[in-house]
């Protein structure tokens, strides 16, 4: 008689791992030994990252005073990281536009980049960004060319 390993129970946090944490796909047949080696390593980095986002989701879930529902936290999750790096992108922009000296980057250049169109571009950043780039990196942003005023008869 013949005996079957019971399969173990999947549960959301196992597929929540799966879905942000996934394994590498295999290494083709023929890689060599210095591919191998780099693949062991970022397999062994990967296993470790799930290995603590699992126990951590587990521990929470089983020590909350509150209802935890693992799935809605990480949508919560993505949408602040979503947001952290629009905010990034903002002063980046700026920081293109603003400090890059003798000139600033083109605005077609920064809209392909940032998948936004050239006034989309233009308008990504605000005297606020602009500001926490001047902080940031301790200088002041280039002078900006004035228009030419209107000549009136």
């Amino acid at each position: 008689m013949r005996m079957v390993k019971p399969m173990m129970k999947r549960d959301m946090i196992d597929d929540l791992v799966d879905i942000i944490y996934p394994l590498p796909d295999p290494l083709k047949a023929d890689a060599n030994d210095n591919e191998e080696a780099g693949y062991d390593a970022w397999r062994r980095d990967v296993e470790d990252q799930r290995n603590a986002f699992e126990q951590n989701r587990r521990h929470t879930v089983e020590n909350s005073e509150d209802y935890f529902d693992p799935l809605l936290a990480e949508i919560t999750q993505a949408r602040r990281e979503i947001r952290e790096a629009a905010a990034r992108m903002r002063l980046l922009v700026a920081y293109g536009r603003e400090f890059v000296r003798p000139s600033p980057y083109q605005l077609k250049d920064l809209a392909d980049a940032t998948s936004m169109s050239i006034s989309g571009a233009r308008g990504a950043y605000d005297d606020e960004e602009i500001a926490t780039v001047a902080r940031r990196i301790g200088r002041q942003p280039r002078t900006r060319a004035l228009p030419s005023p209107a000549i009136t008869d």
